[in-house]
């Protein structure tokens, strides 16, 4: 009798999870259903101020071979890598600024 009162219970602790577990009903709408994400938006590119780190960054690239032709004659630039620092930043800045727009649109 003990016994059979156990598989009863667990009969019907089983059937109540599988119909839990069961999809949903046809028919069913959920009520306040989850709105779809945005689209994040690219912020907008300072074209003049590119345009202005594309110029200096030139600019110091071409003052950099005569700074360098000087070092095999054995004279250092002072400012020479404060130079190469500088086109470093200025590279980074572009290609960083450039590359967000690219893969957002």
């Amino acid at each position: 009798m003990k016994t059979l009162r156990i598989c009863s219970l667990l009969l019907l602790l089983c059937s109540h999870a599988v119909i839990a577990q069961s999809p949903a009903r046809p028919g069913y709408q959920v009520q306040n259903p989850v709105p779809p994400p945005t689209e994040m938006r690219a912020a907008k590119v300072d074209t003049k101020k590119l345009k202005e780190d594309a110029d200096a960054l030139a600019q110091l690239a071409q003052s950099v071979p005569s700074d360098i032709d000087k070092t095999t004659n054995g004279v250092l630039p002072k400012d020479l890598p404060d130079k190469l620092k500088q086109i470093e930043k200025l590279a980074k800045r572009l290609r960083s600024e450039l590359s967000a727009q690219l893969n957002i649109r």
